[in-house]
């Protein structure tokens, strides 16, 4: 039976401003997006960062309150930080409260050992640590009581309440190395990597699939997507002058940026659906970029 797929794009804050401004700028940001087209908005998990990164849950829930329409996530969550038990309570709670709004993704973090030192977890156990906390979180949300003897974490008789208002709740899985795709493919509901070119996304979607068919599993074909970093102006150069200050450096090189700062048909044709754009730009354009976005892209997408 074929499936009527779904184009969406979300946004994340990109580059956020250091000074007393930036409760303001939230607001301003979560307004504009819920009364716009704009799908759902996202946020980066960093325990340490040198600059400003909104904290994901509780902001997500400060959303949850200020909005009815958006729909929100973490892109991603850090599973090996986290007790499992209280992030699928956080994350239930949230989803809950906002009426089925939630849209929790996790991932294993980027490959900064100082920050696992910090949060007392074992770099080398950061993959293992992610998929029984998955177990974990999928369990807390569907049963009644939760008895589970793992290598890291030992439940007996744990009940979560209240449960997610989306029953099943959905659970993306982020990361573009194989292993990800392996973990989204055995454990996930869907896939969202970050600078990956159309090539590497078609290549990631095709595996993914291979290990859900493999595990016995489906994950559903509009179930897959990408963060975008973007900045939109009538000129290209000045465009990439705007944004290049304010692109991480190291996680990806020139080339690649290249290809990964373009969203539309070659991720679509690699079997994207969901988008997530990062406006990179310095904090005061923020909310002119997300406007230009709505109109100009996002309605090309939606009413496909």
């Amino acid at each position: 039976m074929s499936t009527t797929v779904k184009y969406r794009i979300g946004v994340m804050p990109g580059p956020w401003p250091a000074g007393p401004e930036g409760p303001e700028l939230i607001w301003k940001l979560v307004d504009l997006c819920e009364r716009t087209e704009v799908d759902s908005l996202w946020f980066s998990d960093r325990l340490s960062s040198p600059s400003p990164v909104l904290e994901p849950m509780t902001t997500m829930a400060a959303v949850a309150a200020r909005t009815t329409r958006l729909k929100f996530g973490p892109s991603v969550l850090i599973a090996p930080f986290r007790s499992p038990v209280m992030m699928a309570r956080e994350l239930a709670m949230i989803d809950y409260l906002s009426g089925g709004r939630m849209l929790p993704a996790v991932g294993i973090g980027v490959e900064l050992e100082a920050e696992f030192r910090a949060a007392g977890v074992p770099f080398r156990e950061r993959g293992r640590r992610t998929d029984e906390a998955i177990a974990i979180l999928r369990r807390c949300w569907a049963d009644d009581q939760v008895t589970f003897a793992g290598e890291f974490w030992q439940l007996d008789r744990v009940t979560v309440l209240p449960k997610p208002s989306q029953q099943p709740f959905p659970l993306w899985i982020g990361g573009k190395s194989e292993a990800a795709m392996r973990r989204a493919g055995r454990l996930g509901d869907g896939w969202i990597p970050s600078f990956i070119t159309p090539a590497e996304f078609a290549t990631g979607v095709d595996k993914t699939l291979a290990f859900a068919a493999s595990a016995q599993r489906e994950v559903p074909s509009d179930h897959f997507g990408t963060l975008i970093y973007y900045c939109l102006d009538a000129d290209r150069a000045r465009a990439r002058s705007l944004a290049l200050p304010f692109v991480p450096r190291g996680r990806v090189d020139d080339a690649a940026l290249e290809a990964c700062t373009a969203f539309g048909p070659p991720y679509v044709a690699g079997g994207g659906s969901k988008f997530i754009a990062r406006p990179m730009c310095p904090p005061d354009r923020l909310l002119e970029q997300v406007e230009r976005l709505n109109d100009e892209v996002i309605p090309l997408f939606h009413r496909r």
